[in-house]
């Protein structure tokens, strides 16, 4: 019988757990360090208790920034074993979380197969899986069919649930009066909103938000408190039902803390750049430091297809400013389920981006690749410039697809190679270039 209920529960007791010894290593921190850090609700370990293969991270803005890779099948898609290889090709890409965002079918299997084979962080959405679940309609679902569905993921061996515990009756009232462009484009969110239209009822992840932190307490499942209003297009950005919102998940993030249980937050959405860092300010201020979880922000409304490039340059600007956690977005965002390459290139996008924002932001070690490679390409090293390189495999394969005359340069400058001449000019040699 283990001393503490939850990580936050055991820093709070100075007790250093081995999930905390194992980030504190790859953060290139102490444990001490670290322990404070999480004592106070800043950093994060979602690690339920029952998914023993978790190889355990941190989240936190002071950490490396971590990515979320979203799964899962719909109506469409139904197939789970397609979705379990990009699962796995997503962890060996590096993605630190998976989120089972699936909509269709027999749910359990593939949630408890996540839990007992994947070793990254585990994410889900009990609200969608409410409706399939039960097999009935919305409206027919009790407040406690939901939050009996919290408690099955967290038996499951789910490490965080995104609960959207900040939308409340008030919100319907403000949706309709401030009319929004795009209105509430959380999926989980609209399905809360539209529960509550539809019964009458408050938000039951609101109302007995008690019981629910008792929940993730006993299986030390972190809660990532969703934004149901966060804005779908610029245009909603920074507005009301945004705002509001996120004072209300202010306030349910220190109520469980009050229990010992870690929080995320959610966050936008799509932002224009100039309002992203406010925004993460904001966030930080609002919620006491607790880790900030976005989705991009994307930064246009208008690239079908080239999303995940739009997500970048937010997620890189957001994660700079204080996020701690990037969701990726995908080629296929606003079009279709991802495929395998719509996986890779989001993950891809996102890591970039991370990494440029942990260098920015100066954490830890962040730089030190950067360097290496910088060295590697001065003596062209290429064997060290794959070491370093973020997809080696793609620079290999562009390389070898246009091979230079020379190996001591590429197919763009030959001889007019900036690097050439100057390693030529400083060791006082000949330069040819003709």
């Amino acid at each position: 019988m283990r001393e503490y209920a939850t990580q936050m529960e055991a820093a709070r007791k100075g007790i250093i757990t081995a999930e905390l010894k194992i980030v504190a290593k790859k953060e290139l921190m102490t444990a001490e360090e670290l322990m404070a850090l999480v004592a106070a609700g800043k950093v994060v370990i979602c690690a339920n208790k029952k998914h023993k293969c978790i190889d355990p991270q941190g989240v936190g803005s002071m950490l490396k920034t971590k990515i979320n890779v979203n799964l899962g099948v719909s109506r469409d898609c139904k197939d789970y074993d397609i979705e379990m290889k990009k699962v796995l090709e997503a962890v060996n890409m590096g993605a630190h979380a998976i989120m089972d965002l699936s909509s269709h079918g027999n749910t359990i299997p593939f949630r408890r197969e996540l839990t007992s084979k994947c070793p990254a962080m585990i994410g889900t959405v009990p609200v969608y899986d409410s409706v399939i679940h039960y097999q009935r309609d919305l409206n027919t679902l009790t407040a406690k069919d939901f939050i009996d569905v919290v408690r099955l993921h967290a038996e499951d061996g789910v490490d965080f649930v995104t609960l959207h515990c900040g939308i409340t009756r008030k919100t319907i009232e403000q949706i309709k009066t401030h009319q929004r462009k795009m209105n509430i484009v959380s999926r989980g969110g609209s399905l809360v909103f539209a529960w509550m239209s539809m019964t009458g009822e408050e938000n039951p992840f609101y109302e007995y938000y008690d019981e629910i932190l008792d929940i993730c307490r006993e299986y030390d499942v972190t809660i990532s408190l969703g934004d149901a209003c966060r804005p779908g297009c610029l245009a909603d950005a920074s507005d009301v039902c945004q705002i509001e919102e996120l004072v209300r998940l202010g306030e349910l993030t220190k109520r469980a803390w009050e229990k010992d249980v870690q929080v995320m937050v959610e966050g936008p959405g799509h932002m224009p750049i100039d309002q992203i860092a406010a925004n993460m300010k904001i966030q930080q201020t609002i919620c006491d430091g607790a880790p900030f979880y976005v989705l991009g922000p994307l930064v246009t409304d208008i690239a079908p297809g080239y999303d995940h490039i739009t997500s970048a340059i937010g997620g890189a600007i957001a994660a700079s400013a204080g996020a701690a956690f990037l969701c990726y977005v995908t080629p296929a965002e606003h079009l279709a389920l991802p495929n395998l390459e719509d996986v890779k290139q989001g993950i891809m996008a996102s890591k970039i981006a991370a990494h440029a924002a942990d260098i920015a932001k100066g954490v830890r070690g962040a730089r030190e690749i950067d360097d290496r490679m910088a060295e590697a390409r001065r003596v062209f090293d290429w064997e060290a410039q794959w070491e370093c390189a973020i997809d080696p495999e793609t620079a290999k394969k562009i390389r070898a697809d246009r091979k230079p005359e020379d190996e001591d340069s590429c197919s763009m400058c030959g001889k007019f190679c900036a690097i050439r001449s100057m390693n030529k000019a400083l060791a006082g040699e000949f330069i040819d270039i003709l």
